[in-house]
């Protein structure tokens, strides 16, 4: 007579043969997403040194990096949604971000970068705490030259934040970040206004001392 279980054991081979390929995906995905965040963390800082072009070239790389990671994990779908591979497409996001505003270039959409779009609003959050020390550098520099496109474009990205106005089952928190960037928004226009006030006494004395 037939047990019931019989059948268990060619079941748990065929359950085991997939999870043991699906950890061999994920073994794979797992680097290259951590190589990814590198690279996006060295071009943030290549972007506050101003060396765009190398930015550009580590971008490169993470992008190339997101493409394997992709590859290696298409079989099985849940890997796209792992925080693993989340956190490197905002990382990608915010440093492709950042340095196209900082060049006075369009902000990339999604589709461009090749990211999910919760991540991408994730990471154009992120982008306003880095462009905020970016114009703090720029400010001890005595250059405001770009500081109010600069602040014009953090205005606009929490304007397009607060209209994200879903559950964080669908967007993965996305409510604190804006908080976030509120917060950031606000310092960040008090500190620029105070510095051009300031340049503006600086460059009116020195108008008056050239005219004596």
């Amino acid at each position: 007579m037939k047990g019931l279980t019989d059948n268990l054991e060619p079941i748990a081979d065929r359950i085991r043969d997939e999870l043991t390929a699906k950890d061999v995906a994920r073994e794979k995905v797992l680097p290259r997403c951590r190589e990814a965040i590198r690279h996006c963390s060295q071009a943030i800082r290549a972007v506050h040194r101003q060396e765009f072009d190398k930015a550009q070239e580590l971008l490169k790389g993470a992008r190339q990096l997101l493409g394997e990671a992709e590859n290696a994990g298409s079989a099985y779908n849940e890997l796209g949604y792992a925080g693993f591979v989340r956190d490197a497409q905002k990382e990608f996001a915010e440093g492709s971000i950042i340095l196209a505003l900082v060049m006075g270039k369009p902000m990339p959409a999604p589709d461009e970068l090749g990211v999910d779009v919760v991540s991408y609003l994730k990471g154009m959050g992120e982008a306003v705490g880095e462009l905020r020390r970016y114009l703090l550098d720029s400010m001890r520099r005595g250059d405001l030259s770009n500081g109010e496109e600069l602040l014009a474009a953090m205005d606009d990205i929490y304007n397009t934040l607060v209209t994200m106005d879903f559950p964080d089952a669908i967007t993965s928190g996305l409510r604190h970040t804006t908080d976030m960037v509120r917060g950031v928004l606000e310092k960040t226009r008090s500190d620029l206004t105070l510095a051009m006030g300031q340049k503006g006494v600086v460059d009116k004395l020195d108008e008056l001392s050239t005219e004596k």
